[in-house]
Formats: structure tokens, sequence, C-alpha cells
């Protein structure tokens, strides 16, 4: 028996330093054994210092538990500590010690002194109304990036060191988005430092452990960009959205081998300077001069300015890396304009190696898709949605890759470059929070295989430092989406961390009133252009992600921390909710009816959105707005009331479930007339049948008209963002597995494998995106909302699901032989490993199993139930 894994705070051990509050420190662990049936029954956990010495013991603890949150020891600030676990298991073995798992504390107090360059102000946009935005209206005139961007700066400091250096450590910061340097040498391989969160209310600062970089004589420079703190972002595409002047933060803790300390800061010291970065921006590109270099002889001063404090944490989540390069698959001319294909949709940048006359500019495009005739088509619309580089050579072959922006596509096309680049010249660099890849899933179907790595690609593309809607034209912290597609991206990747991190700024954003905006973090532009656009800020369904999300978060690793945390906006939201329905109602009926304000509904289901006469996204939203937000305060206030359960609220538990009843109870009055509903939309009666908001006769009868409306359309889904996940479990409940099936597995639009078949690499926002005649929209096609059908392949192909939280115990279910005659399915599980392995030959089943150390299974085949502990199991039926 020995440790395989560990975290602290929900991370592991990496190319990046961690670093951790001096309080609320969580320990978690899996391990592995070769006995069946083993089981924890204990374990111990030590810290030590730097020099080995054990600071911190919690003793033998009699628990099963794999996670342990320590509140409070007495650890020292800016200090460098190990953690280790032991574990004993039902059978008495007693594990050896874990490897030990460095972090470092945060820093208490901070020496250092905000610093900006001197520069111009953000260039304000002119207003921007979204509704004449989307309905096609001609955008505000702008002159070109280059004469309204402001160049990237470079600040540098020099320091010199007379002693033998023990330790070094930085602790930084910005506003902007940067990358530091020690004496030329890049500290790290993290991208986008800091990270995209609610600015002020919560900076996150990093720590880099730069003891190696370190000599006599050195230079301390930063590189300095606009980032999301004052670029053009968001939907309007509006700039200083967090503030107009970018700045740093940082210090230099250096502990030498006699024990002194010397703290070098950003102060008035530094100098500051441009360089070859004409300007960079987030969303419209970046433009490189490679004959410029930063002139140090000719720098400026510095300010220095005072900023509260008060919102700086240590970063909690996983840094933005880049991922394995994609190379070129290929390269053709489109007049005097080079394109290329890498094959696959992606959020990032290229890597171009060529030479570059003196003075020549080249400038690169990007795109996720080509038109009807196969040329680049710009796909993405919208102010400042550029997505635009642009490079000036200097008579040298370079490589050319931009550094502080990144872009959507599968396709570029390039214009000023006299040469054609081979594939291996060329490659695409996708970017992403970096985060492990926990789960897999291969099935005997190639369609539904590929259908998985879209999903997993647009999961790629939409969780760089945020969950996005899209990494192109918005890449918005959208709530719904997130909540929708939680279940799918807690199986592929662990997810956690980052998805806690964003939660932090969706409560620090929740209004005086309760609301839960529909995206996080917010932009100023926001405060003005969605009650403009909508009336409101929130809307059901995405409101709720602050309940739906950490219950889903909970369900898969088991911790109550993510309630606990969470719970109060969660009341906040759900009383808000309440007030918001019943407003000045007299009838008992009607105030339990969401009818009062704006919601975004079953958006964008696609009989609204198909077709010539397409009504469009704010119909879908009309025609469906109560009755689902109505249907969802019914479900929510149930989740809520086992939330409230779990955490031993019980009076409150049983308030929150009694509400749910009677918003059930005015749903079936209001809505449910002459055996229908008033909304006849498919989404609509999955929602209504999946919340258990009718009595059992019109339970019945929704059910028999929601397969009768699925029939009449061909055996195709019409559902939008909220329904979609609900659509094929609800179907299976009451006795449609073969019609669950049947729309999965289908071809014609609307469908996943229509996608597929049109050569879709990720989830494409419409499903129409590329019509049947093979006309293009002006849609995203990386949208990862509809890619949450995973979960129920997963859970109903693969077998997979949990019965208790954290895996404690799940239940595999082996289905019967069907289209499916084969699956292969892989989950490193807070637990453990867990391996699904099934298939059909002839009418024989063949299964294989390996249950985790500390978990127990319930295996359902063909109609046999059988309970297994840990280990690997062989079934030949």
């Amino acid at each position: 028996m020995k440790i395989t894994s560990m975290k602290l705070n929900n991370l592991t051990t990496g190319n990046d330093d961690i670093v951790v509050p001096l309080n609320n420190l969580k320990f978690e662990w899996s391990a592995e054994s070769n006995k069946k049936n083993s089981l924890q029954i204990s374990f111990e956990i030590i810290i030590s210092n730097e020099v080995g010495e054990v600071i911190y013991t919690s003793n033998q603890i009699k628990s099963d538990n794999n996670q342990f949150h320590l509140h409070s020891a007495e650890l020292q600030d800016h200090t460098t500590y190990t953690w280790q676990v032991r574990i004993t298991d039902n059978y008495q073995t007693t594990s050896p010690w874990s490897p030990k798992m460095v972090f470092t504390t945060a820093l208490k107090h901070w020496d250092a002194i905000w610093i900006e360059p001197r520069q111009d102000d953000v260039v304000e946009e002119a207003p921007l109304d979204l509704a004449a935005m989307f309905g096609g209206k001609p955008m505000p005139k702008q002159t070109a990036p280059e004469q309204r961007l402001r160049p990237v700066q470079y600040l540098r400091k020099n320091f010199e060191l007379k002693k033998a250096v023990k330790k070094a450590q930085l602790f930084m910061t910005a506003h902007g988005i940067y990358y530091p340097l020690i004496n030329g040498q890049k500290i790290t391989q993290a991208q986008f430092m800091p990270d995209f969160t609610s600015y002020k209310n919560i900076l996150q600062y990093q720590y880099f452990d730069i003891t190696k970089f370190l000599g006599t004589d050195n230079d301390w420079t930063v590189v300095l960009a606009d980032g999301w703190y004052s670029g053009r972002i968001s939907t309007t595409g509006n700039g200083g959205q967090f503030g107009n002047k970018n700045g740093i933060l940082g210090e230099i803790i250096v502990t030498y081998a006699d024990g002194t300390q010397d703290i070098i800061k950003t102060d008035q010291d530094f100098r500051s300077t441009t360089g070859k970065y004409v300007y960079s921006d987030i969303f419209i590109g970046e433009k490189q001069d490679l004959r410029q270099t930063p002139d140090w002889n000719n720098s400026q001063k510095v300010d220095e300015v005072s900023y509260n404090l008060d919102n700086l944490t240590p970063q909690d989540a996983q840094y933005v890396h880049q991922l394995p390069g994609i190379s070129a698959k290929k390269i053709w001319h489109d007049g005097d304009a080079i394109l290329v294909d890498f094959g696959q949709v992606i959020a990032g940048k290229i890597k171009l190696s060529t030479y570059l006359g003196e003075g020549i500019s080249i400038k690169i495009e990007h795109s996720e898709v080509l038109d009807k005739e196969g040329r680049f088509f710009n796909n993405i619309t919208g102010r400042n949605k550029d997505q635009t580089d642009y490079f000036v050579g200097r008579g040298n072959f370079e490589t050319l890759t931009p550094d502080f922006t990144f872009h959507g596509f599968r396709y570029i096309k390039i214009t000023g470059l006299t040469q054609t680049p081979s594939l291996n010249e060329i490659e695409a660099l996708p970017l992403m929070t970096k985060m492990e890849e926990l789960g897999s899933l291969e099935t005997s179907n190639k369609k539904i295989n590929q259908l998985i790595k879209n999903v997993q690609w647009s999961q790629r593309g939409n969780m760089l430092s945020i969950p996005t809607d899209c990494p192109q034209r918005e890449r918005a912290g959208w709530t719904g989406d997130a909540q929708v597609f939680a279940p799918t991206a807690l199986f592929n990747m662990d997810v956690t961390a980052m998805l806690k991190r964003w939660l932090e700024s969706v409560r620090a954003e929740q209004r005086v009133d309760g609301q839960i905006q529909d995206y996080a973090p917010a932009p100023k532009e926001f405060y003005t252009s969605s009650p403009q656009f909508t009336g409101t800020y929130s809307s059901a369904g995405w409101g709720d992600a602050i309940i739906m999300l950490p219950w889903t978060i909970y369900k898969n690793d088991g911790d109550i921390s993510i309630l606990k945390e969470n719970y109060s906006a969660m009341q906040k939201w759900h009383d808000y909710a309440v007030q918001s329905a019943a407003e000045d109602k007299s009838d008992d009926s009607s105030q339990y009816i969401w009818d009062t304000k704006f919601h975004y509904g079953d958006w964008m289901f696609p009989s609204y959105m198909l077709g010539k006469d397409a009504l469009g996204p704010m119909e879908t939203a009309k025609a469906t707005k109560d009755v689902v937000a109505t249907a969802f305060l019914s479900y929510t206030s149930s989740l809520l009331s086992q939330i409230a359960t779990v955490l031993g609220d019980e009076e409150n538990a049983l308030d929150y479930q009694n509400y749910a009843k009677n918003v059930a109870t005015a749903f079936q009055k209001n809505f449910w007339k002459n055996q229908k509903l008033a909304a006849e939309f498919q989404g609509c009666y999955v929602l209504a049948i999946a919340f258990n908001l009718l009595d059992k006769t019109a339970t019945e009868q929704a059910v028999e008209h929601l397969v009768t409306m699925i029939h009449d359309n061909n055996d195709c889904l019409d559902t939008g963002f909220l329904s979609v996940p609900y659509l094929l479990d609800t179907l299976c409940q009451y006795g449609h597995k073969d019609l669950a099936k049947t729309i999965l597995l289908q071809t014609k639009m609307p469908s996943w494998l229509y996608e597929v078949n049109h050569g879709a690499t990720t989830i494409w926002e419409s499903w129409g995106g590329i019509a049947p005649d093979g006309s293009v929209g002006t849609y995203s096609f990386n949208h990862y909302a509809f890619g949450c059908v995973e979960h129920w392949i997963v859970e109903n192909i693969g077998g997979l699901s949990p019965i208790e939280p954290g895996y404690r115990k799940f239940k595999i279910t082996i289905p019967d032989k069907s289209q499916f005659t084969s699956s292969k399915l892989n989950y490193r599980s807070t637990r453990g490993l867990i391996k699904v392995n099934w298939k059909y030959v002839d009418d024989d089943l063949r299964i294989q199993i390996h249950v985790p150390f500390n978990a127990t299974a319930q295996l359902m085949m063909k109609h046999q139930t059988k309970e297994l502990g840990s280990g690997d199991y062989e079934f030949n039926i």
C-alpha cells in the first residue's frame, strides 16, 4: 500500500510554485493497495520546515476521509514547508510516508509600492448599444489599432547581492498581465499573469522561487501589457474596464546564508521604456516591430502610486500554460495570401519560423471556419474582435509568436510573406489553465468518440483563466454555460480549483439585493450594457449557478467546504428570486410564478434559430422565460434544501423544500392547461418532467407529448441551453432509452453528429453554424455548453455514476446490447483510478473493472447486481 497522489488546496505538484494562505489548508490524497476490499481506517499528516523538523502533526485520526482541513496552524508567512501523509487500512497495514509536497505560505505584509510606467490613459471607445450591435447596425468608427493602442512597457531595476544567498522569493502581481525576468531569463512558463478575477475585489499575486537565477549583479525586468485589466474585452470591446493605467507590485525577499534578509521591491528606483511591442491587446491582437529593442539609455522614471492592498490574495488555482503544439495540416494560396489549416479549433496562438526581411510587415488573421467556397472567413463579428497579429522584420530568420494575446481559430491567413512556410515551420499553440486530464472514454462508435474529442477541445479552449462561453467573441464567464457544462468538465479535467476561484468572483460581484450577475468577472460596461439590453443583471438558470455549481463540485469530490463557502450567497440569491417572483402579487398561486422580469429562458432552441425565417435568440427567451424561470425556481429551491440538510441547517432545509413544493403546485396550476404546457416547446416539457413539477397523470401525459413532439421533429431535438442537459436522462427515466440513443446518434440538423459530419472539431454555438447547403454563419464554433451531453454518455454508455459524494461509492451500469458494443472508461476520481471496460462478443458480455482503494462499487449488469470492494475484477456472462 502506498500514497499515489497528493493535493494541497486542490493543487498538485507541477512546474509552478504553490503559495497558500496561512490558514484554511485542505490536504487530499489517494492510495493504492494490492489487497482487495481495502479501506482506509485512519490517517496522519505532518508538516515540516525546510530543515526537516516536524512543526505540526495531526496525530492519528480515525477516519476513512481522504481529505483533511487544517483551519489554523503555527505557520510563518512567506516560508516554505513540506507536508506528508500516511494511512492505515482495514488490514492494520500502515503505508510508508508519502513523498514530500512542497508549498510556500502567503505574504502577510507588503513592503513593496505600486508603480506605474508613464503612459497615456486607455483610449475610451464610443458607447455601443448591444441591441444595435446584435441587430446588425454599423459599429462606431474607429482608427487603426496602432493609432489608439499603447505600447507594451518594460520595467527594470538593478540590484547587487554581496553575500551568499540561501533563498530568494519573488511575490508579484500587476494591473495588466506580465511576465518577469531575472537577469534576462524567464523564471516561469506560465502566461497571462495575474489571472482574470474581479480585480477590484480579488487580485491574485504569484510566487516564484528565484534562488537559482540570481548572482552578484542582478536585474529584475518586467514586461507589462494591458490584458483583461485595461484591454478591450467582453461583448462590447470596451477598454479600460478595470483601470486606465497598468502597473506592477512586487518584492524579492532575499534570505542570506547568515540568516539575514534584504527586500528588493517595486519603487521609484525602477525605470521604464518600450521595445518591440508596438501594441498588444488580448482581443485585438499584437504588433511586434522586431527592429525595436528596449532603450534603457532613454528610459523614464516610474510613478509610485497608492492602491488599497486589501484585494490581494495568493494564486489559488493553476496557471495558464501552453499545451503541446499542433503542426499545420495543409498550406495553400489564395491570391497573394497564404492559408493554413491546423485541423483543430483551439484557443491559443501560432508559432512561425521564417526569414523576415528588414522592414517587411506580415499580417496574420485567425478564424475558426472557411466559407462555403473554402476561402478564409471571419466568423466573429463585433467591435475590437480583430484576432489579427502583425510582425515587422529586421532582416533575420525569426521564430514569431505573440506573447500577450490569444485567438480562437483553426485557420490563419498570412499576407505579406513572400515565401511559403513548410508544414513543420508553423504550428498552433493551444493555451489553457493547466489542469490535469482525469477522464477518458472510448466507445465502439467512432463518431461518438469524435464528439467526445470535440467536447474536450471545447473545454480546453474555454478554460483559459475562467470558464468562458467562447474564446473569441466574448470570452465572458457566463454563469449559465458553466453550470450546464460542469458535470462534464469535472469528468474530463481537474477543474475544481479554477471553478472555485471563479466562484469567488461570482460571489464578490453579487448585488446588494442578492442578484447573481449573468457573468463574472463583470467589466464596468456590463453595468450599463446589460440593463440596457435586457432590463436586468440576472436570469434564472444563470444566477442559479451559485447553487447548482457548488453542489455539482461537492458530489464530485465530497468536500463540504465548497457548500459552506457559497451558502450565504445561495441564500441571498434565493431570497432575491422569491421576492422577485412574488413582487406585489396578491394571488397566492401567482406569487410563485417567476414572470416579473427578463430571463434568457431555454436560450437558442433550434426551431427559432435555424432557417431563413429564424426568429433569433431573444425570441427564444421571450417564448420560454416564464416557464423556464419558474421551473428553475422550484428545482433550485429543492436543491438548496438538500444543501441546507448537508450543512445541518434543518430549519431552512424544511422551508426551502416547502417553497419548492409550492412553486411546483403553482407551475401546474398556471402552465398546464388541456393536457399541454402553455409554452409548446420540447425544452419546457423536459424541464417540467425532469424537475417533477407535474403530478403523476400530468407527467405521463407530458412524457407522451414530448415523445410525439420529437417524432414530429424528425426524431431531432429542439432543446436550448438549459434543457439540453436533461433531455436524454428524462427520456431514459420514462422508458424511452431507444429514442434517447436515436437523438444522440441522429445525423440530421440539429444534432451532435450533424456537426461531426460537417467537420466539427469543437462544439458549435449554433446547431446550424454550417447549413446543409454549406453556407457558414457568423457564430462561435467553440461553445462548450451543448457539449454537456458527454455527461450522459459517461453515465449511460461508459456506465459510471457516483452514489455517494466523492465517489466513495459509485455505480457501474453496463448497458444492454445496442448500437454500442463496447466501451473503455478511465476516471481518476478523488479516491483513485476507476476503470470500467465492457464488450459484447456475440451474445457474451465481458467486463473488466478496477475499484480504487478506499472505495466501493455497485455493479449492475444483465439484471444482476453485485457489491464490489476495491480491486480488479473480470466477469464473463
